[in-house]
């Protein structure tokens, strides 16, 4: 865990097509200054003076993906992949310009921002970085599936996916989160979804930008229709792993604790997001006292919250 927060040292641009819309979408990314947090702007002529907080608390829609809305009624989707990049590569505070209301898919992981930012370089900026530390076990339940924050020594995460379809099956993902795990064990896992589906996506307007270039698709056979098959052999709860990153990189600080999912998704993660902040006796705000040494480790003292995190809007 990085004792102060850190943005990015230059200005990167990555151009892609939105997953749902088709259009295509051009990201730009900043740096920013200490406590600024991740700030989107549309710079499309939408209201480029309405800037989107990327927080649970501007979450609007999560069907399919998560939807970010500022109060003037600007939207932002598909938010999860560059979040969890952004999450997985430690960054507190960035500016990101886009010009449409949807986030560009690109090869449908977040491996091609964690690669911008590392190829950008990093800032140490003269702030402390917060933490949130869960002090108790909070869980909410909806029909099956279920999510839940348990206190833990480090930031971990434990999803378990369970499908019918024999080609996912069950499958569980779990391990201690970094940047080197990120990079290694999630980043290059791939969206997925049905064949069957399709049809019906599209006549609802979405998935219009889907392809085998950036979907993992599971064919009318139950098979992997991908040249190439799978990544991972759970690349499926890899990929919903980051999912659960991007959508609790929502927190407004990164956290120190356990989570864990069953049968989860973006509705699930961002409401399991809200019931731990709206307790304030499940979670205190922390960040490092004094400096390191190789004889004792980090102490973390309680602090006030940050100035952009959604329990103090």
């Amino acid at each position: 865990m990085r004792d102060f927060q850190t943005t990015i040292a230059g200005r990167i641009t990555l151009s892609g097509a939105g997953v749902h819309s088709g259009a295509p979408v051009s990201l730009t990314f900043l740096p920013a200054d200490p406590d600024t947090g991740i700030v989107f702007h549309r710079v499309d002529g939408k209201g480029d003076a309405h800037p989107i907080k990327a927080l649970v608390s501007q979450v609007g829609t999560t069907d399919l993906s998560t939807t970010l809305t500022n109060s003037a009624g600007l939207t932002i989707s598909t938010v999860e992949h560059v979040m969890a990049a952004i999450a997985g590569a430690g960054i507190d505070n960035m500016t990101i310009e886009i010009d449409g209301p949807e986030v560009p898919i690109l090869d449908g992981t977040s491996l091609a921002f964690f690669d911008a930012f590392e190829e950008a370089g990093f800032v140490r900026q003269a702030a402390k970085r917060r933490f949130i530390r869960i002090l108790k076990p909070t869980r909410i339940e909806s029909g099956a599936s279920w999510a839940e924050f348990r206190p833990h020594d480090g930031t971990r995460y434990e999803v378990e996916i369970d499908f019918e379809t024999p080609v996912i099956g069950r499958q569980k993902f779990a391990a201690d989160m970094d940047e080197k795990t990120f990079r290694k064990e999630i980043a290059r896992a791939r969206t997925f979804g049905f064949m069957r589906d399709v049809e019906k996506l599209w006549a609802a307007g979405l998935a219009l930008g889907s392809s085998l270039d950036n979907s993992l698709v599971i064919g009318d056979d139950n098979s992997v229709i991908n040249p190439g098959g799978l990544r991972y052999k759970d690349e499926f709860v890899r990929h919903k792993t980051l999912d659960a990153i991007g959508d609790l990189a929502l927190a407004g600080a990164p956290f120190i604790g356990c989570f864990r999912s069953y049968r989860g998704g973006h509705r699930l993660n961002a409401a399991m997001l809200r019931a731990l902040l709206s307790d304030q006796s499940a979670f205190e705000i922390v960040e490092m006292a004094g400096k390191r040494s190789q004889s004792r480790g980090a102490t973390l003292v309680a602090v006030n919250a940050p100035v952009f995190a959604p329990w103090v809007l």
